[in-house]
């Protein structure tokens, strides 16, 4: 996992503030109350926020769950590449964050999208 150590070269760290004191990405009970697996990630289901068609399954560490809620736009950890991608940045299938809930025991994150375009890559 990317450190959360703020520098200009790592633009995966931890926000600062105006004296360069780092904060927290998430609001402390949000993240509190996140049970993360021993790699630091949280499964993210992605549902059609009208339809309610399931359409994938992410991870999320608190750094892409924060850049999800403050851009609007989904974005995961990949276990794979060990990098953080925001869906649809090279597709153009984009997903819209219409609402992110927590389930009741904190291990799984549903996230309702507007999807633009196929959600799979499998192309459907």
């Amino acid at each position: 996992m990317p450190s959360s150590t703020s520098s200009p070269d790592n633009p995966a760290a931890a926000p600062t503030d105006v004296a360069g004191e780092e904060r927290p990405l998430l609001d402390p009970a949000i993240a509190a109350a996140l049970k993360k697996d021993d790699a630091g990630l949280v499964a993210a289901v992605v549902q059609q926020y009208d339809t309610l068609e399931v359409l994938m399954l992410g991870w999320m560490d608190e750094e892409a769950l924060h850049r999800t809620l403050t851009s609007g736009r989904v974005t995961f950890y990949s276990r794979s590449r060990s990098e953080y991608w925001r869906k649809g940045d090279t597709s153009g299938h984009r997903q819209w964050v219409r609402g992110v809930a927590l389930d009741c025991d904190g291990d799984a994150l549903l996230v309702t999208v507007d999807q633009e375009g196929a959600a799979c890559h499998t192309g459907t």
